[in-house]
């Protein structure tokens, strides 16, 4: 794995005025940067159950820092996970957590880079890629901003509905969706604000609309035996997405490309998608830097 010979800065933000939303973040970086230095910048959205600082993300942010780029990575203020930026300790805002809530949390962040604020960051050269749900988030996100050079969608949903018309109605007759996380061993209630925010919403949340109206190049990755997300969601992102989209379809692989938490080690899908990544960030983040 790639040596931390990079820097790091952190920074939070409130989405709401009582601050009881918040969003903590961190911006890798090449070692020299500073505030008069500023390099291309990728914002990386986590999936559902996911966190900044989940497996290969910070590897992620050590490669893309050695590579020239400034990553900016954050927990969503309904990820669940605390100020120790490890542990599901904020359990309430997970459990109403709703895609309103991440799609404003993405453009807080958007608008934090903008600003300038953010050390290393090139408010002008910014590519936005999420993992997951995140993947399916970024994509919404990024077909209303229109405003990245280029978007990729590692193993992302096609589709905000994920479940079958008996779950959602024992949702409804118990007022919430027991939700395990096998690796923690914590049972989630997930109340009724995510399904109710869906159903009030499925138009905008339409992820295969949302890649279809997309301008700037698109990368898909996929694992074929991702046991998450059907591998099916990358022929239907890619075919939403029609031309100027690109894929990297991994035989075999899983749906975090053989990578768990901690990430100890590599494999080598991983290491596939990354200098697919790579390439692709070469050719239309960094082109012309």
């Amino acid at each position: 794995m790639a040596e931390r010979l990079h820097l790091s800065e952190s920074f939070q933000l409130f989405p709401d005025q009582e601050g009881k939303r918040v969003i903590r973040g961190r911006v890798d970086m090449p070692a020299d940067a500073g505030r008069q230095r500023r390099y291309p910048t990728v914002l990386i959205v986590h999936g559902f159950k996911g966190f900044m600082n989940w497996g290969f993300f910070p590897e992620l942010g050590a490669r893309l820092a050695r590579a020239g780029y400034a990553a900016v990575f954050f927990n969503t203020s309904s990820s669940g996970v605390g100020e120790d930026l490890e542990n599901f300790t904020e359990v309430e805002a997970f459990e109403r957590a709703t895609y309103t809530k991440d799609l404003e949390d993405i453009d807080l962040v958007r608008a934090e880079i903008q600003s300038g604020r953010l050390c290393g960051v090139d408010a002008e050269r910014v590519a936005i890629l999420g993992h997951s749900k995140g993947g399916g988030e970024a994509l919404l996100h990024a077909a209303e901003a229109n405003s990245y050079r280029c978007v990729i969608a590692w193993a992302a949903i096609h589709t905000a509905s994920r479940f079958d018309e008996q779950t959602l109605a024992r949702w409804r007759r118990d007022g919430f969706l027991e939700v395990p996380n096998a690796r923690t061993g914590q049972l989630f209630r997930v109340r009724l604000d995510g399904l109710d925010d869906y159903e009030a919403n499925s138009e905008r949340f339409d992820i295969q609309a949302a890649a279809s109206r997309l301008k700037a190049p698109t990368l898909f990755v996929h694992g074929t035996k991702d046991e998450s997300v059907e591998v099916e969601a990358l022929d239907a992102l890619l075919s939403a997405r029609g031309e100027g989209g690109e894929a990297l379809r991994l035989e075999g692989a899983g749906h975090t490309f053989g990578i768990s938490h901690p990430m100890n080690k590599s494999a080598e899908a991983f290491e596939s998608v990354w200098l697919t990544t790579k390439v692709f960030l070469e050719k239309h983040l960094a082109a012309g830097a």
